[in-house]
């Protein structure tokens, strides 16, 4: 059963309480009980490379993601709260984006003028591959938000300068060509020196291969339920 056709966006001022979820981490919640095949690592290419500044890379080119505009994408990540109806149940919307391992999704700090974009930041709580070890628990600064791509920079330990995140996206014929890639390190002189440190207890490349998965896992979910999303909220089929 999709989602495309049905789905509607509850306006986010309605008290649910079986689908908020609270800013601060303290459970892994029971996975939603969703029909949706979640796509396998092997869909996508993937890779890990070390850039010349010693940072490194782990980068995804996923299958197409079909149906779906980089129009939609874009709005997307600047409208990631509020809710969602599905077969007569009221999800939290940013859980229904990876119905496992997302915990809690909101805007963390607004623009002046009240949007989401560059200058504003997100809240963010997952466990990649629901594996305790491996916490997301972040607030996450926003660079770029359009449809060519997206870019933010979430915290570690309190601080930006560790992490980057770099989407693009293209539009083609059957939906978007979607690529991203998760950036560890900083790239100053003096990181060669603490990179061990950082992958043994910063951000394990076990970690990041389960980011790999979510990753392609959360995007290829788009197809199901983001285009009737976009559609009831924005009146705009692309």
């Amino acid at each position: 059963m999709s989602l495309t056709a049905t789905a509607h966006i509850i306006p986010s001022a309605i008290d649910d309480t079986t689908v908020t979820y609270p800013p601060v981490y303290d459970h892994l919640p029971t996975p939603l009980p969703l029909p949706f095949a979640l796509k396998p690592v092997h869909s996508a290419d993937t890779g890990i490379e070390a850039l010349p500044d010693g940072r490194t890379r782990y980068w995804i080119r996923h299958d197409i993601v079909r149906g779906v505009s980089p129009a939609m994408i874009a709005w997307w990540f600047a409208h990631i709260e509020g809710t969602v109806e599905f077969a007569g149940r009221r999800y939290n919307r940013y859980r229904f984006w990876h119905p496992g391992d997302h915990v809690h999704g909101s805007v963390h700090k607004r623009r002046p003028d009240g949007t989401v974009g560059p200058g504003a930041s997100l809240r963010l709580i997952e466990v990649l591959g629901r594996n305790p070890k491996f916490l997301v628990d972040t607030i996450t600064h926003i660079e770029r938000l359009d449809e060519g791509g997206y870019i933010h920079n979430p915290e570690m330990h309190g601080r930006t300068g560790f992490v980057r995140m770099e989407y693009r996206f293209e539009a083609v014929p059957t939906g978007t060509f979607y690529e991203n890639s998760l950036i560890i390190g900083a790239a100053k002189p003096w990181y060669r020196l603490v990179k061990p440190l950082v992958a043994r207890f910063g951000f394990t490349p076990e970690q990041g291969r389960a980011w790999l998965r979510h990753n392609v896992e959360e995007v290829g979910m788009f197809e199901n339920f983001l285009p009737g999303l976009y559609r009831a909220e924005t009146g705009r089929t692309c």
